[in-house]
């Protein structure tokens, strides 16, 4: 029996990765995203994919990307809420229409998706995996929408997980930290590159494919008794305080 994968912000990044790892383990995978052009040339260079040009904040599209799914493979194994935004402001200057952008893809995306596969997941008794951040587990400047909408989806997790069990249907969450990816190399500066680096125990950013590894996982029979979780796949940043660099100072010296 061949499983099946539906990741969404699957174009690029983090759910490239994913359906990349996913591929090399046997699966099939639907790949949704709203950016046409990159998702269709994304899938062009797979086997064992769907590319579905959706978005995932608006409910007659994840609808419809469900239906386009389950027509192409017949089942659902694992959810894979990947799709986000981010938009990055000081708390005070944040329009209410930047707020609801990030609230509507990355809260409402999660909400709505998960919604709309769970008869197909009891049916095969499938995963979910939410990807959140290490910014909805810890704090920090310019992202009042982002942090909160990654907080919220850190708990909707739970509340799926408490639902959900009793259909056969585990939900976990993996927050990543700074991922080496085009976006972020093109819109961190270097002095947040270097702070990331200093705060980092491994000292470094994270590479896409380790996230998707944690993903698979916790989608994975190896996972069989993980439900309502949260992990955090950012070299070690999230239980970090401050010293560390004046630590790293000292040694050198």
């Amino acid at each position: 029996m061949t499983k099946v994968a539906l990741v969404t912000g699957a174009a690029r990044g983090i759910g490239l990765a994913t359906t990349d790892l996913l591929l090399e383990r046997g699966w099939q995978v639907a790949m949704v995203d709203r950016d046409g052009d990159e998702l269709t040339a994304a899938a062009g260079q797979l086997q064992g994919v769907l590319p579905v040009i959706a978005d995932v904040s608006i409910p007659e599209q994840v609808d419809r990307m469900r239906d386009e799914a389950l027509a192409r493979f017949g089942r659902i194994d694992a959810l894979v809420n990947n799709a986000g935004v981010a938009l990055f402001s000081r708390a005070h200057q944040t329009a209410f229409e930047q707020w609801r952008e990030v609230m509507a893809t990355n809260l409402d995306g999660v909400f709505l998706c998960t919604q709309a596969l769970v008869p197909a997941l009891a049916e095969s008794r499938g995963a979910i995996v939410n990807i959140a951040s290490i910014s909805g587990l810890r704090a920090s400047t310019l992202r009042v929408a982002y942090g909160t909408s990654k907080a919220a989806v850190i708990h909707l997790t739970k509340q799926f997980a408490a639902e959900l069990g009793e259909q056969g249907i585990r939900v976990n969450c993996i927050a990543p930290g700074p991922v080496r990816t085009k976006l972020a190399m093109a819109v961190h500066a270097p002095e947040i590159i270097a702070a990331y680096y200093d705060a980092i125990p491994l000292n470094r950013y994270g590479e896409a494919r380790e996230i998707a590894e944690g993903i698979v996982f916790l989608l994975s029979e190896n996972a069989s008794f993980v439900t309502g979780q949260t992990l955090a796949v950012d070299g070690g940043f999230d239980a970090t305080g401050v010293g560390l660099p004046a630590l790293r100072r000292e040694e050198e010296a």
